[in-house]
Parts: structure tokens; C-alpha cells; sequence
């Protein structure tokens, strides 16, 4: 046998025994005879380099070099999931896709498990890419310490997989991994991680290869993707992927009805706690995949698709104090100070109060023994007292602070709304840092080099004022600054001119506008062709852009009518930030709806909902939801239903099918 032979037989049973071992549970050799073919495979590929393979089994052990990671664009965005809480918003998710398909569908079933997310390509059978989630539209490369995890398939099995897919999964580390690594860093006098699921996402950004292979992290895999996938059903498509090497949980079940669906969370709800990972829900999806094109997305999460999150643990320990914060819109924020205690495996201090009302309706005291949850939010929640523990050294009770705790400025309450704001946003100093920090964020202007620390030096030393007031800074002002060194100073100034290449959209949401986030910033840049035309908008222009009703229009003429801020956006106009359209962009809108309503109903096979939307949106038109006699037309599909259709009927509204709409966008 050559060494080449020798070499391809070596790999070829190495994968296989991974595959035995990490996925089936079922070894067929001892671990000393594995290490003994790996390193006769290790000294053979170190002995004939010429035919090295970035796929080997060798790239399971991971490298001692640092590499840094670059993002890489999804091909497929990753989107989160809705969260529901009960019983009741599930049957109504069930019941609006009965409504919105008009047909028999079913619901695939799966645990929803708490780590951190992957996004696997496979091109020809091998692993060329894993990227983590990052914002959604582009994450962090990771493929290097992906190759260590041996529940991943480097090689797949077979040949009746697609040519070029994409597998999605949970990179997650078990509980008798964690236990055991916090073990070892307490002997160590390290830092202990705070859950399986941070430690998870901390060692996949580890640069080092090596370590992330000592950490031993497993891989679950969930979600199938690309153009000639093997079958019409995700559940099934699943069944498929796990022949090819995947890790595939046996949890998953198709359902045909609520009564299914609720069966499979009671009895997951009980069981999940002897799994060998951490899980925090059920996922509910659409198993056809034509049926989840025709649901299409919203901005942020599918249609087809919602997470069940189980009850929240709670906790009982004693209020020592309540602090106040002030956010970037002006928003003070209480925070209840507590004993620590541990709770959903973090020690928890702080808790969020929300606001003045929820104060009042606990009646808290100082001292107090209060319950805290943590559900599905970061920070957790005091959810109630235990009146039964209050004794003679209750302390005073609990008041909303009537000014501001950084600038003194009397705080006020906006009719209908919960939160108390401190008014004065230009002179209140956490306002204006909080403005610039967001500023300066990845999915604003993502000035890379910079961060709150940063901010917050360079506006106690009086270098900055507002965002404007960076695009005026030089190497040589910031040059020799606190830890900070020539390469820093031009990384900075880099970054800060580099901003001046983001696109519009992103643009108008770094402004920071009350209420405008992302998604809004975004039917904005497509309504409106320059900051100029945005900033002389009325009320009925603004209110005309889909999805933007009156409580986010008047915060927008509020903004363009504070001189201040119209200062500040000309002096970023004249610093050469893209206060337009691009080109590009330009080309493809058009006037040919402009003025009309559309509504869409129905089932679609050229294109999804979302992209009928979209190209409404481009062509001038506005998307509404209901028909009436302002309706221009009904944008329709198969199964239109029949409750539309006799009111289109009886108002005389045209209905046009998806080749009379395309034809008339051509």
C-alpha cells in the first residue's frame, strides 16, 4: 500500500469512528486504538505534506496559532425566533397559519436548545465554512474551531446529498463538561463560566485552536437549507441529513393539532432536565417548506416559525437599595441592588424595576424579600414580595426619583407612555455618550477600534461633544491618549472614515431617532431618496410609508425640527457620510405604484409574500392589510380567502394574479 493509499484509508476510518462515537453513541474500538491510527495518520501527513487535506481528522486536535476572524456575509440571513409564553399565543400562532394557508399543514416539534448558533456549508460533501450568527446578515468565520468539534461531520457520508447546502445547528457544551471545566478553573483560581451556554460561545471565539478541542463542545443540527434539498418536509429532510453524519436530535415530532403541540411541551418540560445539555423551549415550525415560503418573514423572525419558552425559575432574596439609570432616548430606568443569589445558573445582584408603576403596584420596601425571575429577558425581573417575611426593620418605602441622577433636570412623563425621561438631551451626560456609543455601533456605522471606554474617554477630555465631532479628530489628538499607541490612534481613524462608506439606511438609524430602529430605518431609506426629503416630510407623507404610523412619524418631524439636530446632521453631511440613496439603489425603485394600496392574500409560487412586499415598497405603493374602497388592487394567489374575495367582489376591487403583477413592474 503507498503512503497516499495508506493515508486515505487512515482518514477514511477515522471519520467513520467519529461519526461511531460522537453521533451513533456506539464505539467500535477502544480510544487507545483511535489514538494510535490518529498519530500513525498525524506522522504520515507531517512525512508526505504534499497531500494535506483541510478536512482531515488531524484538524480535529486544533492548532496553538492565533488567527483572528473575519465576517463573512449569510447567505441566508439568520433570523431569531418569536417568543410565546403560553398555551393561548400558541393556539393563536396555529390558528393564524390555518387562516394565512387556507390549508392541512403540519407542525415539526423540536427542543429548542440554549447555546450558541452555527451556520454549517457544505460544498461536495465537505465542511468549507462555519460562521456564527453575529447581527444576522454576517457573522464571525470560526471554521478552524468548528473542525474540532467531533460531533461535526468534516466528511459526510454517502453521495445523495445536495452539492452545495447549508446545515444549521446549536453549538452547545454538556452539563458534565461545564461542571467539570468550572471545576478545574476554581482550582485554578479563575473566573468560573456562568452557564453552559456562555462558556459555549466563549470557547468558539477562543483563537486558539487547541484549547476550543480541550473544551470538548458538541454540536446539535436543526435546520437544512439550500436549492435541491432532498425532500418537500423539514422534519424529513432532517432524517436525510442524519444519514449523511449529522448530529440530528430523536426529539423531534410532527404534530396535526394544538392538543399534539401541548402534549410534546408537558412532557419535554419535565424531561428535558435529564438531557445531557441545557434546553430553554420548544420550537414550533411548519414542516412544508413551500408552505413556510408562502408565510414568508417579518423584519425580524419567520412567520412559519415560533419558540415556546418554559416557565421562568424564580428565586427569593432581600432588597438592599434602588439605583436609577438614564438611556440613550432619555429613559431612567430603576434597578433594584440585591443579596446575591443564584438563579438559571448565574448569580444574579440587579434586577429591573421598569418603571414608576411597577414600583407603586408592588409596594416595595426597602429590605424587602422580593421574587426575581429570569425568563426570556437578559436582565432578570422582581416579579413580587413576600409579605409574610416583612418584620419591625422594613425600611422606607421605595419612590420614583422625581430629577435627574446625573444632571438634576426635573424628569418628565409622556402622556400614555410608562417611563420617566430626562428632557435634557443635550447637556445630560450619559444621553449624549449613550447617543454616540450607538453611533458607533456594528449595525450603525460600526467604527471599528471604538467602544464605550473609548467614548467615554474622549468626552471627559473634551475631544468630543457629539457624533459629528469624530469625524474631526486626527491620529495626533488621540495619539498618546490613555493605552493608546500609534497603531490604536490610526486603527480609529480608519475606522471613523471608513463610516463614510455605510449606506443610508444604516445612516438614519445611527441618528439615533426615537422609535426608529432598524427595520423602520429601513422603509425609510426606501420611501425617501435623501436625508433632505426625510427631513421636510408632514405627517400624511410619513404616515403613507408602510408600517409607520403617527407615534413614530411625529418622533421624526420632532427630531428635524430641534436645531440642534438638524446642526449635527449637516455637519455629518458635510463630513462625507451617505446621506442618500446609492445609485444602485436608485436604479431599482420607481414610481409604478405610486399612490396605491395593495393587499396580498393567498398562497404564491413565484416569489415569497415578503419579496411581494418589498417590491410594492420599491415601485411606490403601500402595503394594507384589510381591503376597502381605497384599496388600488388585490395583489392574489391560490386559496385567496374566501372573506376577501366576496368583499373585493362587493367593493369592485380588482384582483390580479402574480403574472398580471409582474407584467406590470417589467
Amino acid at each position: 500500500m503507498t503512503p497516499k493509499e495508506r493515508i486515505e484509508k487512515l482518514r477514511e476510518e477515522l471519520h467513520q469512528h467519529n461519526y461511531n462515537y460522537y453521533v451513533l453513541n456506539a464505539p467500535v474500538i477502544s480510544d487507545m486504538e483511535f489514538d494510535f491510527q490518529l498519530r500513525e495518520l498525524q506522522d504520515l501527513e507531517q512525512q508526505y505534506p504534499e497531500y494535506k487535506d483541510e478536512n482531515s481528522p488531524t484538524m480535529r486536535v486544533g492548532s496553538d496559532l492565533n488567527k483572528n476572524f473575519t465576517q463573512v456575509a449569510h447567505k441566508y440571513p439568520m433570523l431569531s425566533l418569536g417568543n410565546t409564553y403560553s398555551e393561548a399565543e400558541i393556539t393563536d400562532f396555529y390558528d393564524r397559519t390555518k387562516r394565512a394557508l387556507n390549508n392541512d399543514f403540519e407542525i415539526c416539534c423540536e427542543l429548542k436548545y440554549d447555546g450558541t448558533s452555527i451556520a454549517l456549508t457544505y460544498e461536495n460533501g465537505k465542511l468549507i465554512r462555519a460562521v456564527t450568527r453575529g447581527d444576522g446578515e454576517k457573522g464571525d468565520d470560526v471554521t478552524d474551531n468548528v473542525k474540532t468539534i467531533r460531533s461535526i461531520p468534516l466528511v459526510l457520508h454517502g453521495d445523495n446529498y445536495p452539492q452545495s447546502f447549508e446545515i444549521r445547528g446549536e453549538i452547545l457544551l454538556p452539563w458534565n463538561v461545564f461542571e467539570e471545566l468550572n471545576k478545574e478553573r476554581e482550582a485554578r483560581e479563575e473566573p468560573l463560566f456562568a452557564n453552559p451556554r456562555n462558556a459555549a460561545s466563549g470557547t468558539l471565539k477562543l483563537q486558539n485552536s487547541a484549547v476550543v478541542a480541550s473544551r470538548k463542545l458538541d454540536a446539535y443540527l436543526y435546520y437544512l437549507l439550500g436549492d435541491n434539498l432532498p425532500c418537500e418536509g423539514h422534519f424529513e429532510n432532517l432524517q436525510e441529513a442524519r444519514k449523511w453524519g449529522f448530529k440530528v436530535p430523536d426529539t423531534m415530532r410532527k404534530c396535526s393539532s394544538p392538543a399534539e403541540i401541548f402534549e410534546y411541551i408537558n412532557y419535554w418540560d419535565v424531561e428535558r432536565k435529564n438531557l445531557p445539555v441545557a434546553t430553554d423551549g420548544i420550537v414550533l415550525k411548519v414542516n412544508n417548506l413551500l408552505q413556510q415560503k408562502n408565510l414568508g418573514f417579518t423584519a425580524k423572525s419567520p412567520r412559519w416559525a415560533i419558540a415556546y419558552k418554559f416557565q421562568a425559575e424564580r428565586a427569593l432574596t432581600r432588597l438592599n437599595k434602588v439605583t436609577y439609570q438614564v438611556g440613550r432616548t432619555g429613559a431612567v430606568t430603576p434597578v433594584a441592588n440585591l443579596e446575591p443569589v443564584q438563579l438559571s445558573g448565574t448569580v444574579v445582584k440587579r434586577a429591573s424595576l421598569h418603571n414608576a408603576d411597577i414600583i407603586e403596584n408592588l409596594d416595595l420596601h426597602i429590605g424587602d424579600m422580593v421574587y426575581v425571575e429570569k425568563g426570556g429577558e437578559i436582565i432578570p425581573k422582581i416579579t413580587g414580595v413576600d409579605m409574610d417575611a416583612r418584620g419591625f426593620m422594613l425600611g422606607e418605602k421605595v419612590k420614583f426619583m422625581t430629577h435627574c441622577p446625573e444632571c438634576a433636570t426635573e424628569l418628565i412623563r409622556y402622556p400614555g407612555e410608562a417611563a420617566h425621561y430626562c428632557p435634557n438631551e443635550t447637556g445630560c451626560p450619559p444621553q449624549i455618550k449613550a447617543k454616540m456609543e450607538h453611533f458607533i455601533s456594528r449595525r450603525a456605522m460600526n467604527i471599528d477600534g471604538m467602544g464605550p471606554e473609548t467614548i467615554d474617554m474622549f468626552y471627559r477630555l473634551g475631544m468630543v461633544k457629539n457624533s459629528a465631532d469624530l469625524y474631526e479628530l486626527t491620529a495626533s489628538d488621540i495619539k498618546g491618549l490613555d493605552r493608546m499607541g500609534e497603531r490604536s490612534a490610526e486603527n480609529i481613524i480608519n475606522g471613523i472614515n471608513g463610516s463614510k462608506e455605510v449606506p443610508f439606511e444604516r445612516v438614519i438609524f445611527a441618528l439615533g431617532i426615537r422609535f426608529v430602529g432598524e427595520t423602520v430605518a429601513k422603509k425609510l431609506a426606501r420611501s425617501f431618496a435623501n436625508i433632505d426629503e426625510l427631513a421636510q416630510a408632514n405627517l400624511e407623507r410619513l404616515t403613507s410609508v408602510d408600517e409607520i404610523g403617527d407615534k413614530i412619524a411625529q418622533s421624526i418631524i420632532t427630531y428635524f425640527s430641534n436645531k440642534m439636530n438638524c446642526e449635527l446632521v449637516e455637519r455629518l453631511k458635510a463630513a462625507g457620510l451617505q446621506m442618500q440613496r446609492s445609485q444602485e439603489e436608485e436604479d431599482s425603485y420607481s414610481d409604478k405604484l405610486a399612490g396605491m394600496s395593495v393587499v396580498i392574500s393567498g398562497v404564491f409560487t413565484q416569489h415569497s409574500r415578503d419579496e411581494y412586499k418589498t417590491m410594492i415598497e420599491k415601485h411606490g405603493g403601500k402595503n394594507v392589510g384589510s381591503i376597502s374602497s381605497k384599496t388600488s388592487f388585490i395583489l392574489a394567489g391560490d386559496n385567496m380567502g374566501p372573506s376577501k374575495l366576496e368583499k373585493a367582489q362587493k367593493l369592485g376591487v380588482r384582483i390580479m394574479n402574480e403574472e398580471e403583477f409582474l407584467a406590470l413592474l417589467a
